[in-house]
């Protein structure tokens, strides 16, 4: 079994149809020709410098080396990791068909294989943080092999996608240099280390620290109920020195290993009419089930989801106004460095 990583888009814009199609789509602009009519990678190189506009050869190579595999190393049973930009969370799948070109699709979705999406929305988190830099390859598709990842993601899955206790750790520094997946998103990594950090020291009611000091941050009054029963109702918020602006809002704060499903939202939606909250803020560090992504569109003036991600982007945005008491506990420190180019 090999281990594929597969994007859907530069900022997932092609997640949604990846899972509901189940499939993966190699979604390279007008790339409207069969990748089996070529025998060896030269051919499609010599294909993307003089009909696909790659203009250099090195574009050209990097580019054949993510559309190849699809049609021509892909296989059967081999597993495809597809890392969310909506969500803080990793899709994976199982291949069930050959490759397929289909010339009738709309553009981009010629090129495709059948997926057999067998667990979806697990946290970022259940990842040791030397995978997680895998799947930040800036690569659209490449195989993942360092690090035994591919014994190790099998062990999750066998695990709950929890990471086993005989999974061992290595420093994604020390990867052979000639791997595909070298280049990665740094950012993204980093993202994945804070958060790593944050759920290990303020896992529970910590958590719910960490969001008050964000709304506190933005300009909120707040109330935090003490530590233990909440009776539906975490923080307190709203805007002025006393609490009495608008909107007021009512906030439930989730950290278990699993995303949140319908009902905790609903007993929310019931704690804000109790309260007298014109708003709700729900946060769930493991994200959120499918049936309260449904309910993103109905309930969009009265309720916002944060999810690991909105919470990470929150504090990082906010970071410079939050108290003193929490930058000492999760000290940061701001770098600049020189976006990718090609």
């Amino acid at each position: 079994m090999a281990l594929w990583l597969f994007r859907a888009g530069r900022s997932g814009e092609y997640e949604s149809k990846f899972l509901n199609d189940k499939k993966v789509y190699l979604t390279w602009d007008q790339l409207d020709v069969d990748l089996k009519s070529f025998s060896d990678r030269s051919e499609l190189i010599s294909y993307l410098m003089n009909d696909y506009e790659a203009e250099k050869l090195g574009r050209a190579r990097n580019w054949a080396g993510q559309i190849w595999p699809i049609a021509h190393e892909m296989s059967k049973d081999d597993w495809i990791v597809l890392p969310s930009k909506l969500k803080s969370a990793i899709h994976i799948g199982r291949i069930t068909g050959d490759y397929e070109f289909d010339i009738s699709r709309d553009n981009p979705y010629y090129h495709s294989r059948a997926v057999e999406w067998f667990a979806t929305d697990i946290p970022r988190t259940n990842f040791d943080q030397d995978l997680l830099y895998s799947f930040g390859a800036f690569m659209t598709v490449c195989r993942i092999q360092r690090n035994d990842a591919e014994r190790r993601v099998k062990a999750m899955a066998a695990n709950h996608w929890l990471t086993p206790s005989v999974n061992a750790y290595n420093d994604p520094t020390q990867a052979a240099q000639d791997e595909d997946e070298n280049l990665f998103d740094l950012e993204e990594y980093a993202n994945d280390a804070i958060a790593k950090y944050i759920i290990q020291k303020f896992k529970g009611h910590g958590m719910a620290r960490i969001v008050e000091a964000i709304l506190k941050a933005k300009g909120f009054t707040t109330y935090i109920s003490p530590e233990g029963p909440d009776k539906g109702v975490d923080i307190l918020a709203a805007p002025g020195n006393l609490g009495f602006g608008e909107p007021k809002i009512c906030v439930q704060v989730k950290t278990s290993d699993t995303p949140v499903d319908r009902p905790t939202l609903d007993q929310l939606i019931g704690t804000m009419h109790n309260f007298k909250a014109s708003h709700g803020l729900l946060v769930s560090w493991s994200g959120f089930k499918s049936s309260v992504d449904k309910e993103i569109a109905s309930q969009f003036f009265n309720v916002r989801l944060w999810d690991q991600k909105a919470i990470i982007h929150e504090l990082l945005e906010n970071y410079d106004a939050l108290e003193a008491d929490i930058k000492a506990e999760i000290p940061l420190k701001r770098a600049w460095i020189l976006a990718g180019t090609e």
